[in-house]
């Protein structure tokens, strides 16, 4: 491959690692979702992004290279790719549904509510507070998986498998098309190139959003944080699902 032919292949493999970043909320939403419900620092978020976006690309170059060593012809990798999508779906769609349960149950459980006190000298009096941010008591911590380090774990390790299952459809063709003529430095610079854009993509998305919700100030709905987390996460499966 010449040298205009090599730019025009490294132009359309960033080109398309950014756009489809762009166009797939399920790339950066859930990042945010779970940052903010879990007051992670923007460090972790990020880590976490770029963990899943390495994972994500990784599998996808892996069955490219699978389907090139094993001579599949590309409509067999592009079903492969759907399957492992909607596969990926439905357990995003799995998780959100779970996590906003227990988040709806956690912002119950945490309602603002009055206690009475009452004094020697006879006087009563009441007072109203929530649970926000005080300690769980050991037994609480072992009846609810959320409030333990199963919590910690579950989310970011869920969302990892979902990204290593999510597929990324239009870098196949634009990876088997330098393969067939056998350039496989073209091959290594495409697949370099587009995870590149498309990581770089999903740390500057998730950036910015987290950053920009770091500014407002939501302390009456704290307690339904979770609850929209789980919402956002069901919803980005939802459509991964339908194909959106």
């Amino acid at each position: 491959m010449d040298a205009g032919g090599t730019f025009a292949l490294l132009t359309t493999a960033a080109s398309i690692g950014v756009v489809h970043t762009l166009l797939g909320p399920d790339h950066y939403l859930p990042f945010v979702a779970l940052g903010r419900a879990r007051s992670w620092p923007l460090s972790r978020t990020l880590a976490l992004t770029a963990w899943c976006g390495v994972g994500h690309v990784a599998g996808s170059i892996a069955l490219g290279a699978l389907g090139v060593a094993f001579g599949w012809a590309l409509s067999g990798l592009v079903a492969v790719e759907e399957l492992r999508g909607r596969l990926a779906g439905w357990l995003l769609l799995a998780f959100g549904l779970a996590y906003l349960a227990w988040g709806v149950r956690r912002g119950l459980r945490e309602r603002p509510h009055r206690h009475a006190h009452a004094h020697g000298d006879g006087t009563v009096h009441a007072h109203g507070h929530d649970h926000l941010g005080e300690h769980a008591h050991p037994h609480d911590a072992a009846q609810a998986w959320g409030d333990g380090p199963l919590r910690r774990w579950l989310g970011p390790w869920t969302v990892f498998v979902v990204f290593v299952l999510g597929p990324c459809e239009p870098l196949i063709p634009v990876l088997m098309y330098p393969a067939a003529g056998g350039d496989w430095g073209s091959v290594a610079a495409v697949a370099a190139i587009f995870a590149t854009a498309t990581i770089s993509t999903m740390l500057v998305l998730v950036g910015a959003a987290s950053l920009g919700l770091a500014r407002l100030s939501a302390a009456p709905l704290e307690r339904w944080s979770h609850a929209a987390a789980g919402a956002a996460l069901a919803a980005c499966g939802l459509a991964v699902t339908l194909g959106l």
